[in-house]
C-alpha cells in the first residue's frame, strides 16, 4: 500500500509518500516539503497567531493534494514540539481539522524518542547491539537508548535548533558573549539527564538523525545525499569541534555556502551544533554514524506493525 506520512514539524510540514507492507522495507516514493518555522510564529503569550495558522492550513491543504496525485491510500498526520507547546494549541488542532478535515495527532516528546529510536534500530538491525540514538529538531533534543525496539530510557529536552537560536543567538554573526551563554546552557540541560542513561551501560553504537546532524556530517567531511542512502556517514566529536567556533563566527549568508548546508537551516547551524558537540562531549561519545530514517519512518513502521499480515 502507499501511505503517506503528514509531519508538522518546528521548521517545515513535510509529506513523506512512502510505499510499504508488513514484513518489507518501506520505499520512498515522494517527498513534498514545505518551510514554515511555526516555532518563530509563536507570540508573545506561546501562541501560534491567526497568520500562522491560516498558514498551517494552507501547507497542509497542499500536502494533501500532492498526497492525492501521487495516490496515496492513507495518511498519517502527526504534530511536534512546536504545536504540543503552543498555548493554543487546542483551537489550532480545531482549525486546522475543520479547514482540512486532518485530526493532527500531536506526539509526545517520549513518543517522539520511542518512534525515532524504533526507525534506528530497524535500520541498523539487531547486530548493531545496545544503540544511542540523538535527534535534533527545531523545537527538541530527543535521546533514547535501548537493546530492544522499544527503547530502555527515552528524553525529550527542549534544545531544538530554532528553538535556541531564536531565544539565545539573536545576532548575525551572533555576539560571542551570545554563544557563551547557550553553550553553557544547552550542557546543564543535557548534564541533568545523562545518568539516566549511564545507569544502562555503554552503547554499541551511537547513530543520530536530523537535518542538523546530517549537515554538520557534510561540513565536516561526510560524502553527499546524491550518494544514496546506503553510504556510510559518520560525525566525529574531533571535528565537530573544529567546525563549532567556524559556525559561529560565521553570517547566515556564509553558512549557507557551506557543502550540504541549506539557506533555510543555515541560521539555525551554531545552535544545532552546540547541541549536537554537548550531548557527544558529555555522553563520552567519540564519533557517531548517521542513520537514513527518522521519526517519519518510525511512524510508518509502527503502523505497518499493526497491520493484519
Amino acid at each position: 500500500m502507499r501511505l503517506g506520512v503528514l509531519d508538522v514539524g518546528s521548521n517545515t510540514v513535510h509529506l513523506l509518500v512512502m510505499d510499504a507492507h508488513p514484513g518489507a522495507r518501506p520505499l520512498p516514493a515522494h517527498s513534498h516539503k514545505a518551510e514554515l518555522r511555526l516555532a518563530e510564529l509563536l507570540d508573545g503569550a506561546g501562541a501560534i497567531g491567526p497568520e500562522g495558522v491560516d498558514r498551517l492550513i494552507a501547507v497542509v491543504k497542499e500536502a494533501l493534494e500532492a498526497a492525492e496525485d501521487k495516490g496515496v491510500e492513507d495518511v498519517l498526520p502527526f504534530a511536534t514540539s512546536a504545536v504540543r507547546e503552543a498555548s493554543n494549541a487546542d483551537e489550532v488542532l480545531a482549525r486546522v481539522t475543520e479547514a482540512t478535515g486532518v485530526r493532527l495527532q500531536v506526539l509526545s516528546g517520549a513518543d517522539e524518542a520511542r518512534l525515532t529510536f524504533l526507525a534506528a534500530r530497524r535500520w541498523f538491525g539487531w547486530s548493531a547491539g545496545k544503540l544511542l540514538v540523538l535527534d535534533i529538531g527545531g523545537g527538541s533534543l530527543e535521546i533514547a537508548y535501548g537493546m530492544d525496539e522499544e527503547p530502555d530510557a527515552a528524553v525529550s529536552l527542549p534544545l531544538g535548533a530554532g528553538r535556541l537560536t531564536g531565544s539565545w543567538l539573536l545576532g548575525d554573526p551572533p555576539d560571542p558573549a551570545e554563544v557563551r551563554a547557550l553553550r553553557r546552557h544547552v550542557r546543564a540541560e543535557i548534564a541533568r539527564s545523562v545518568g539516566d542513561f549511564s545507569r544502562h551501560g555503554a552503547p554499541d553504537h551511537v547513530v543520530a538523525t536530523s537535518k542538523t546532524f546530517k549537515q554538520l556530517a557534510r561540513i565536516t567531511g561526510a560524502a553527499r545525499s546524491a550518494e544514496g542512502p546506503y553510504v556510510e556517514r559518520r560525525l566525529t566529536r574531533r571535528a565537530l569541534g573544529e567546525w563549532v567556533p567556524k559556525l559561529a563566527a560565521m553570517t547566515t549568508e556564509e553558512r549557507a555556502d557551506l557543502p550540504g548546508v541549506s539557506e533555510g537551516r543555515a541560521g539555525q547551524l551554531p545552535a544545532g551544533a552546540l547541541v549536537a558537540e554537548a550531548a557527544l562531549d558529555l555522553f563520552g561519545v567519540e564519533q557517531l554514524e548517521i542513520c537514513p530514517w527518522a521519526l517519519r519512518e518510525g511512524v510508518i513502521l509502527r503502523r505497518l506493525d499493526h497491520l493484519p499480515t
